[in-house]
């Protein structure tokens, strides 16, 4: 859980209790890009996979989970320590950040590309995006099939139920929290809903002549889609009117792939993460 100040990682541990970890929002202080508009959405999408990727190593670290780290694991970590462990995460970022492109903003252009002169100019963006939305739709309902992914959505589900909760100004507990939705409007899946739809719009003005000139140009403009959807999301997770119910829409819709309802184990796990987040001025959290 990520708090305005102060962030939390609670675990299940195999005993069935719960450990719990505490650090800065803001490692240093909170710098000036970091509240600066446009600029605080790449700047915090960046942030968000580093923690996460991190959280995900650590937590199957302390709830034993038993997969034997490969060669290559073990010698950069041996050898260089920290530095070798933070090597590992920023390679798996990045091997993410790779597939991502390929996925969808290759592939999707390829096809499209491959129509050439039976698409007109105008039309091709917008099939470009349909077909990005509809790989992402499809790979979020292949995942949500495997059962660890489902307990994983659970947990999801606790964390949207007890922002929820505190939001609502009730006191944090079990039997509070359940009576909450696990759909919110201020959650990462309607935020790379909202980055697709974006895209269509902004990269609707990027060039069909060539495929690898488009692709370049794209990943160029990709920090102003980023930014420009993470002000949009921040909006609509802060007011409620007919604008900020139609961006939240599609995204508390897709919630029902990346959610399911959890059970008191759950909510209890994600109490504990959100408890030590809550700031003395009654900041908004801010769900990861």
């Amino acid at each position: 859980m990520r708090g305005p100040w102060k962030s939390a990682m609670a675990i299940r541990k195999p005993d069935g209790s719960i450990y719990t970890e505490t650090w800065d929002t803001f490692s240093g202080g909170r710098k000036w890009y970091q509240s600066a508009p446009l600029l605080r959405g790449c700047f915090s999408f960046i942030d968000s996979m580093r923690v996460g990727y991190r959280c995900l190593m650590r937590s199957a670290e302390i709830a034993e989970y038993e997969e034997e780290p490969s060669a290559l694991e073990r010698k950069l970590i041996e050898k260089f320590g920290k530095k070798g462990s933070d090597f590992l995460t920023y390679l798996a970022m990045g091997l993410g950040a790779v597939i991502a492109v390929l996925l969808f903003m290759v592939l999707p252009a390829f096809l499209v590309g491959l129509l050439g002169e039976q698409v007109p100019g105008w039309s091709r963006s917008l099939l470009e995006g349909v077909l990005k939305i509809t790989l992402f739709i499809l790979y979020l309902a292949a995942v949500s099939k495997n059962q660890e992914m489902h307990r994983m959505f659970q947990y999801h589900g606790a964390e949207h139920k007890t922002i929820a909760c505190y939001e609502a100004g009730e006191e944090l507990t079990p039997e509070n929290v359940k009576k909450y939705t696990r759909f919110h409007p201020r959650c990462g899946t309607s935020f790379l809903l909202i980055v697709l739809v974006v895209s269509v719009i902004v990269f609707s003005a990027v060039t069909w002549e060539s495929l690898l000139l488009r692709v370049v140009l794209k990943l160029a403009m990709l920090p102003l889609v980023v930014g420009i959807s993470f002000e949009l999301i921040r909006y609509a997770g802060r007011y409620q009117n007919t604008f900020t119910r139609l961006i939240s829409a599609p995204g508390l819709f897709l919630q029902r792939l990346t959610t399911a309802e959890p059970d008191t184990e759950h909510i209890e796990a994600a109490i504990a993460s959100m408890k030590p987040c809550i700031p003395g001025d009654n900041s908004d959290a801010w769900c990861m």
